[in-house]
């Protein structure tokens, strides 16, 4: 019969630990350490403690520092989760130095810097200058968007929210009715709790409704608020509508450095183009780097694509590559792209009753002196205005007659919703003016600028993929913008820690 070693999980054995000698040369925690321990000047967090002559003495911002970085880089954000791993993982042990912070100072300390966050982000950032890891030549700008620490069912503009509260009211006065009728002395236990819950929603929006109007979109209109998270905002992703955040980030092409980031709680792009732009500057003027996009080029995707957004950048003098929702349709390669739509549009028009064979401009004549327009059913169109303007393009304008119109045989072909539509009218534009989107165009669809703009995809989706999906954020954990700030901030701290521990000389 076979025989084994006799074994025991009921004994002990006392192994003498070295901390210093857990943090081994090679590891991502062995470059933290040496970094915030000899590189990063921490003199930043004095101001935090006023502690010199009374108080209790507090946890050194470094051992603080350490821990957090190196818990982002493992995909842990919960404080609990972190005040667990300092008792139980001998790395955090070792970083931390067996202090064992409580897991409200680490709570604390992450939630409270926003003072202190920029200037660690920019002493990393001269860090990974220092090693010649930026390469100054090409950065990339796109936006992630993150669930927040939010629902999104407790959004809505002040009316909207009025009448969800006013629907709550009505259901607890029903349920309160119907107890009366019947006379009931003692409520069942489900009823009870859905009574208590409809009340302290009620409440809920009532307070929120007292201290908050409704939010000014771009245009002018009412955007949705949102009652656990009023900073944040409801976005349109690929996996349906989020509350959330859009995190911004500049990323340079040499080693997908990130040289600036910013959570912003907008749900379109437009308007964040500049503050980004701003913040790069600021943060290489801090690194000692001023000027930096006279020479280096500057890609964005389609969602930062706006006339404003181009004046902006040829006022600034960025050589700046910048796409647009057809680029992809001008572009030769994906010529045979639209064929793939013919079906759905002929299903679409032949569902809600309108027409794809609608005649285009090109198929009606126009005279030498452009006083007489003629259709394709032979008829003469009546001048409408010699000297209009449609968005900043002047046009001559005719229009069909009313006794032509509605009898011709062609008015199916000719109008794209014909039971709608009395009578046709054709612009016929003289020479448009060339806007700063138009320039754009033509400049990213030259040979040169779509080498340059393919190198945005590589430059700077890694950089997402790798936040996102190795360092595990996939959503906010901390409520209100300034918060989600300093967690996207840290995130982005820990990848350019991670690149210099990669390609930093001394490190890799």
């Amino acid at each position: 019969m076979a025989r084994y070693k006799e074994y025991n999980y009921r004994q002990g054995k006392f192994i003498p630990i070295s901390f210093d000698k857990q943090i081994l040369p090679g590891t991502f925690e062995y470059t933290l350490n040496y970094l915030i321990d000899h590189e990063l000047d921490l003199s930043i967090f004095d101001t935090r403690y006023v502690n010199d002559e009374t108080g209790a003495p507090a946890y050194d911002p470094a051992v603080l520092l350490k821990i957090v970085l190196y818990a982002y880089s493992r995909g842990i954000t919960s404080s609990r989760k972190i005040e667990q791993c300092c008792r139980e993982n001998i790395i955090f042990m070792a970083l931390s130095c067996d202090t064992h912070p409580h897991f409200t100072t680490i709570a604390d300390f992450i939630s409270t810097l926003d003072a202190e966050i920029v200037k660690l982000f920019c002493e990393v950032l001269l860090i990974c200058d220092q090693m010649n890891l930026i390469g100054k030549e090409m950065f990339a700008v796109d936006g992630v968007k993150l669930p927040s620490n939010a629902s999104k069912e407790w959004s809505g503009t002040k009316a909207e929210l009025q009448k969800k509260k006013g629907k709550m009211e009505e259901a607890l006065r029903q349920i309160m009715t119907r107890h009366k009728e019947t006379d009931e002395k003692n409520l069942p236990p489900q009823e009870e709790k859905y009574i208590t819950t409809l009340t302290e929603n009620i409440k809920k929006i009532r307070t929120f409704l007292a201290g908050n109007d409704d939010r000014p979109g771009q245009r002018g209109t009412p955007i949705k608020s949102n009652i656990t998270g009023n900073e944040s905002a409801r976005m349109k992703t690929s996996h349906g509508i989020v509350q959330g955040y859009d995190s911004l980030a500049v990323v340079d092409a040499k080693h997908q450095i990130i040289v600036h980031a910013g959570a912003y709680g907008a749900p379109q792009e437009q308007a964040l183009l500049q503050p980004v732009i701003e913040g790069a500057k600021e943060n290489f003027t801090a690194i000692g780097d001023a000027n930096i996009f006279e020479k280096a080029t500057l890609t964005a995707d389609s969602g930062f694509h706006s006339e404003k957004n181009m004046e902006m950048l040829d006022r600034e003098g960025i050589d700046a590559y910048v796409a647009d929702n057809q680029m992809r349709k001008r572009d030769p390669r994906f010529s045979q792209r639209d064929r793939y739509k013919e079906r759905f549009k002929k299903e679409y028009a032949a569902y809600y009753g309108t027409t794809t064979t609608a005649f285009t401009t090109r198929f009606f004549t126009l005279s030498e002196d452009k006083k007489t327009c003629t259709c394709p059913a032979g008829k003469h169109l009546r001048p409408n205005g010699s000297n209009v303007t449609v968005k900043g393009n002047r046009a001559v304008k005719f229009r069909g007659r009313d006794t032509d119109c509605p009898f011709c045989d062609l008015r199916s072909k000719c109008l794209r919703y014909p039971d709608r539509t009395k009578t046709r009218q054709v612009y016929f534009f003289e020479g448009r003016l060339k806007s700063f989107a138009e320039r754009m165009k033509k400049k990213i669809d030259s040979l040169s600028g779509r080498l340059i703009y393919n190198r945005r995809i590589a430059t700077v989706e890694p950089v997402f993929a790798n936040i996102c999906s190795t360092l595990g954020l996939d959503r906010f954990t901390l409520r209100g913008k300034k918060k989600v700030n300093i967690q996207w901030l840290l995130y982005c701290t820990v990848h350019n820690l991670l690149k210099v521990h990669r390609y930093g000389y001394g490190y890799a």
